[in-house]
């Protein structure tokens, strides 16, 4: 006991440091339960399998720039388009938007529609262009 006693801010750090070390892999499912996908294995998943990139921007930023083949379907637009992507409800879908907040929330609502295969794209657009993929852009 003693020994807790005078080394109370050491143990401190030992079990700070090893929940830090734990935190990404406790929050690969996301707030959503939804796996994240960074840039390049949503790349590879692209790649491997027919996928929907759903993207929840808005139209500006949409048309700003975007990733290829994406469905365009912003946020507060998707209960009332679910119709558009009902035929993927049972295949890989993974959900955009800028930063990767409004793509969870887009996760919810679908997970809740009992889409099956959902990922996010962890960091979204942000991430997705901080790893020099390529974007459609208007011409």
């Amino acid at each position: 006991m003693e020994f807790l006693k005078q080394n109370v801010m050491l143990i401190g750090l030992a079990i700070g440091s090893g929940l830090m070390l734990l935190w990404p892999m406790l929050n690969r499912g996301g707030s959503s339960g939804v796996p994240n996908l960074t840039p390049n294995e949503a790349v590879l998943m692209m790649n491997r399998n027919q996928v929907l990139i759903l993207d929840v921007r808005d139209e500006a930023e949409f048309a700003a720039g975007h990733i290829s083949n994406a469905k365009h379907i912003p946020v507060a637009e998707l209960g009332n388009r679910i119709k558009e992507i009902q035929k993927y409800k049972d295949k890989p879908v993974i959900v955009n938007c800028q930063g990767g907040v409004r793509s969870s929330k887009a996760c919810n609502i679908l997970r809740k529609l009992e889409f099956t295969q959902l990922n996010n794209l962890q960091g979204g657009l942000n991430a997705w262009t901080q790893a020099k993929l390529p974007l459609v852009k208007p011409a």
